[in-house]
C-alpha cells in the first residue's frame, strides 16, 4: 500500500482525528515527538516534514551533547522526517482525535540517515542476510506500576489484603489477584495493542510486588520487533496515565526489589524455512546445533563490548546484582534462568535462545543489533561458547561484566567488533552521548552525599 493509500484508509476508520504525533526513535529509544494539524498530513506523507535531526541525538535529559562536533551539525540543520509505512495508528487513551506514526529520518537527498536506530539495526542485520539467514524475534519487558508517593519516592501500586487497608504482603508471583485488581489497565492496555497493530500475548505478576510482565508475539522482522517494542512501553506509559498512575521501565527502581528486564528471543532460519539452531539429528535435550553453539559463543565474546548498549544509564548497573535473575557473567546454559543465555524448553521449529542480559531502559534497537552483531560473529568465527551450565545447576555469582557504567564505556570504546556491525561512525557518536552523559550524572550531589556525609563529615 503507498503512503498516501495508508493516510486515506486511516482517515476513513478515523474520520476524527485532527491532529497526528510524529514518533521519531532516538539514541536511548525514547519517542521523540512532533505534532502536525490534519491540513498538513497529505504533505507529511507525500514529501515529509523538516526537523532537526540532533533530535536522534538527545541525552535521557533530552539535551544535546557538545561532544558531537565531528558530526557537522554546526547550527542544528534541518532533515526530511518520513513516515514509516504501516505504522499509522491511533491514540486510545487520548480519544479519537489523535493518531500517531513512527517517523525516520532522511538526507535532504532521500538516503536514510545512518544515526537513526532503525537504520542501525538495518545496518547489523545485513551480514546475517548475506549468509542467507532470516531471524524470528520476540521481546519480553518488565515494568512496575507505581503511584504517587508522600515524598520524593513514588510507592508501588499493590494489591490490598481484602476488607483492609494494608498492602498484600509477600512476592505473590503470577497471582490471578494482581491482574484482577488491574483488569481495567490491562483490558485498556490490550485495546491500544489491538488498534495499533503491537502482538501483545502473554501477560503476568512478576517476581516481585507491582511487577508485571508482557510478552510480545515472534515476527520475522527484526526492526518491527523493535518498532513494537517501543510502541508497547509507550502503551503502557499511556494507559497508566489514563488511569491515574504510572508504570517505570527502569532497570531498578528500588533498591531491595527485583529489576527490570528486556529479554530478547531470537532464531535463525535457512533459505529453505529450516532452523539451523536445531538438531534435528539429536534426541538429548537440548538438542541444539553447532551453529547454535558458536552464536553463543560469540555472544559471550562481544557481551562486555556490549553492555554499555545493554545497560545504557547509571540506574541500569543496580540491577545487576546476585538473586535476581540477572546477568553477572557471559554464561549460558538450558532451562536455567540465571544465565545470560538461556536455552529455553522448546521444538525442533521453535529452537532459539533467550538473551537476558538487556534491562528494559535499554533501546530495543540498539539491543537487537548488538545480539545479530554477536550472533554472526560466532557463526563465521566458529566461536567456542565453553561448557554449558545444565538444569538446575546451582551456579557461582562471580560478576565479571562491567559492574559500573564508566568500566562498560571503556570497554564499549576499546573494542573492535560492535563498531564493524553498527558502523564507526556510529559507535563513536554513541560513545560521546553515553560518556557525555555519564560525566554528568557523576557530577552530580545527591541526596545520598547529604545524608551519608553531611552530619558527620
Amino acid at each position: 500500500m503507498g503512503k498516501k493509500n495508508e493516510l486515506q484508509d486511516f482517515l476513513r476508520q478515523y474520520p476524527k482525528t485532527n491532529s497526528l504525533e510524529l514518533l521519531i526513535p532516538d539514541i536511548n529509544g525514547i519517542f521523540r515527538c512532533k505534532r502536525i494539524p490534519r491540513q498538513e498530513f497529505e504533505g507529511f506523507f507525500e514529501t515529509g516534514v523538516n526537523g532537526p535531526a540532533t533530535t536522534l541525538l538527545l541525552n535521557v535529559l533530552g539535551e544535546m551533547t557538545g561532544d558531537l562536533d565531528f558530526l557537522n551539525l554546526e547550527g542544528d540543520p534541518d532533515r526530511i522526517i518520513s513516515p514509516v509505512p504501516n505504522t499509522l495508528a491511533p491514540i486510545t487513551w487520548l480519544g479519537s482525535e489523535t493518531g500517531q506514526v513512527i517517523s525516520t529520518f532522511n538526507d535532504l537527498d532521500g538516503k536514510p540517515i545512518l544515526f537513526d536506530p532503525r537504520n542501525v539495526l538495518k545496518s547489523a542485520l545485513e551480514p546475517l542476510y548475506d549468509l542467507g539467514l532470516s531471524p524470528m524475534v520476540a521481546t519480553e519487558l518488565e515494568f512496575y506500576l507505581i503511584e504517587a508517593g508522600d515524598g520524593s519516592m513514588p510507592n508501588l501500586k499493590l494489591a490490598k489484603v481484602p476488607g483492609t487497608g494494608i498492602d498484600q504482603g509477600g512476592i505473590q508471583y503470577a497471582m490471578p489477584e494482581d491482574l484482577w485488581d488491574n483488569d481495567e489497565f490491562l483490558e485498556a492496555v490490550r485495546a491500544a495493542c489491538a488498534e495499533q497493530d503491537v502482538p501483545m500475548t502473554t501477560v503476568h505478576s512478576e517476581y516481585s510486588p507491582g511487577q508485571y510482565e508482557i510478552n510480545l508475539h515472534h515476527v520475522r522482522d527484526p526492526i518491527v520487533a523493535c518498532d513494537q517494542t517501543v510502541l508497547l512501553k509507550r502503551i503502557i506509559k499511556g494507559v497508566a496515565r489514563q488511569h491515574g498512575m504510572a508504570a517505570s521501565f527502569m532497570a531498578k527502581p528500588f533498591e531491595r526489589i527485583a529489576g527490570c528486564g528486556l529479554h530478547i528471543h531470537f532464531s535463525l532460519y535457512d533459505q529453505q524455512g529450516e532452523n539451523i539452531f536445531a538438531d534435528l539429528s539429536s534426541t538429548v535435550a537440548p538438542a541444539i546445533s553447532e551453529k547454535l553453539r558458536c552464536a553463543i559463543g560469540g555472544l559471550i565474546a562481544t557481551m562486555p563490548e556490549a553492555m554499555a548498549i545493554f545497560a545504557p544509564n547509571a540506574n541500569s548497573y543496580r540491577r545487576l546484582v546476585p538473586g535476581n535473575y540477572a546477568p553477572l557473567a557471559p554464561n549460558w546454559g538450558y532451562n536455567h534462568r540465571d544465565v545470560s543465555l538461556r536455552i529455553p524448553v522448546s521444538g525442533h521449529k521453535n529452537r532459539r535462545l533467550e538473551h537476558r542480559v538487556a534491562g528494559a531502559d535499554a533501546n530495543p534497537y540498539l539491543v537487537m543489533a548488538a545480539v545479530a552483531a554477536g550472533i554472526h560473529h560466532g557463526i563465521i568465527s566458529q566461536s567456542d561458547p565453553g561448557e554449558m551450565i545444565g538444569e538446575g545447576v546451582e551456579m557461582e555469582h562471580n560478576l565479571t561484566l562491567p559492574r559500573t557504567w564508566d568500566k562498560a564505556l571503556e570497554v564499549f570504546e576499546s573494542g573492535n567488533n560492535l563498531s564493524r556491525y553498527i558502523g564507526a561512525e556510529y559507535h563513536r557518536i554513541f560513545s560521546a552521548v553515553r560518556r557525555s552523559e555519564c560525566d554528568m550524572f557523576a557530577a552530580k550531589v545527591s541526596n545520598v552525599d547529604y545524608e551519608w556525609y553531611l552530619r558527620s563529615i
